[in-house]
C-alpha cells in the first residue's frame, strides 16, 4: 500500500519532535512518534497522541506519545495509525520493547520513517507489528528519517564515530597568511562553529595546530556542552576503536591542512564543512586541502560575505 500526503505530514511532525531529544537522547537515537485518526476528506488528520525520547534510560518516543492520550479518546487507539521515525524496538533494553506495547494498545496502523540498523533491532519491530496483524508501511521520508540519525549509524554499521572535516579558507585557497594564522571566519559563523561543537561528541586537532594556536576547541559562543578534546600526532594517533568503545558518535576534525588530509586520504569522513571568505585573499601560505571526488554539495549558505559548503559523501 503506498503512503499518502497526510502520512507524509505526520511524519515531519515526527522529526520535528525527534529533534527535541538532540542532547540528552545520547547514545540513543532521536525518535518522534504521533498517534492521528484517519483524515475525513480534504482535511489532515487529527492528531490524538505526540511524543519523543527525551533522555536515555526514559521513556521511548512511543511511550510518551500513548502517555499523551487524553482518557477520552483511548478508544480511538483501535482506528488509530502511529507513526514513528524509526523503527519501534523490540528488545528489553534500559525498557521494555515498544513494539510490544503497539500491540497491546491496538492501533490499526502503523508508519514507520526508517529500519533501526542497531544490531539488536533491525527490521525485528516492524515483523513483530505485523505477525500480530498489524499493518505496517516503511519507509516515508526514509532519506530525512535516516539522515536525522546519520551519526547513530554510522557509529553502529562502521564501529566508527561520525566524522566532520571542517575548516576555513581565504578566497583564493588559503587557510593562513604565509604561515601565520588568520581571521577568516565571521563574528556570526565563528558562532554557528560553536553551535557545531555543542552538538558532537568530540573535536580533534593535530599537534603544529595545537602548539600555533593554542585553541580551547571550547562552546564559548553558543549554548551546550563542550566536545572531548583531542590532540593526535605521531606518538598519539587516533584509535578510532577506542573512541568507539568510548561511545563518541561524532567527531569535528579542526586540523590543518595536513591532519585534515590524513582522513581524506584513508577516506575516513562522513561531511566536510568548508567556509570560503569571499572578500579575503592572502599572497601565499598553506593551501586548503584538495575536495575529494566522491564529495557532493549536501547544501550552501552566505552568511556576510562568507559561504559555508556542506559536503557529503557521495554513495
Amino acid at each position: 500500500m503506498s503512503h499518502t500526503k497526510d502520512d507524509e505530514r505526520m511524519m515531519r511532525r515526527c522529526l520535528q519532535l525527534a529533534r527535541n531529544g538532540q542532547q540528552n537522547a545520547k547514545p540513543n537515537p532521536m525518535v518522534g512518534a504521533v498517534i492521528s485518526l484517519p483524515p475525513k476528506e480534504g482535511e489532515s488528520g487529527r492528531i490524538i497522541g505526540e511524543g519523543y525520547h527525551v533522555r536515555c534510560g526514559q521513556g521511548h518516543a512511543e511511550v510518551n506519545a500513548f502517555a499523551s492520550v487524553r482518557p477520552e479518546d483511548e478508544s480511538l487507539l483501535k482506528e488509530a495509525t502511529m507513526y514513528v521515525s524509526l523503527e519501534p524496538c523490540s528488545h528489553y533494553g534500559k525498557t521494555p520493547p515498544c513494539a510490544d506495547l503497539i500491540i497491546k494498545k491496538g492501533v490499526r496502523r502503523v508508519v514507520v520513517g526508517c529500519i533501526d540498523e542497531f544490531a539488536e533491532v533491525q527490521g525485528r519491530g516492524v515483523q513483530k507489528l505485523r505477525d500480530a496483524g498489524i499493518e505496517v508501511e516503511v519507509g516515508v521520508l526514509e532519506e530525512e528519517c535516516r539522515a536525522l540519525n546519520r551519526r547513530f549509524f554510522t557509529y553502529h554499521r562502521l564501529a566508527r564515530p561520525y566524522i566532520i572535516l571542517k575548516w576555513a579558507q581565504t578566497a583564493n585557497g588559503y587557510i593562513d597568511d604565509n604561515g601565520k594564522s588568520l581571521a577568516i571566519s565571521t563574528p556570526f559563523t565563528k558562532m554557528l562553529s560553536h553551535k557545531l561543537r555543542s552538538e558532537e561528541d568530540a573535536i580533534l586537532v593535530g599537534r603544529v595546530t595545537n602548539e600555533r594556536e593554542h585553541p580551547q576547541l571550547t562552546v564559548r559562543e553558543w549554548s551546550g556542552p563542550d566536545p572531548k578534546r583531542l590532540v593526535i600526532d605521531r606518538t598519539h594517533q587516533l584509535n578510532l576503536e577506542s573512541l568507539h568503545a568510548h561511545g563518541v558518535q561524532s567527531l569535528i576534525v579542526e586540523g590543518g591542512t595536513k591532519t585534515l588530509q590524513s582522513f581524506l586520504v584513508q577516506n575516513l569522513w562522513d561531511e566536510l564543512r568548508v567556509e570560503t571568505n569571499l572578500g579575503l585573499t592572502v599572497t601565499g601560505g598553506t593551501r586548503a586541502p584538495q575536495l575529494p571526488a566522491n564529495a557532493v554539495v549536501a547544501y550552501k549558505k552566505d552568511y556576510d560575505g562568507n559561504t559555508i559548503v556542506v559536503y557529503h559523501r557521495n554513495k
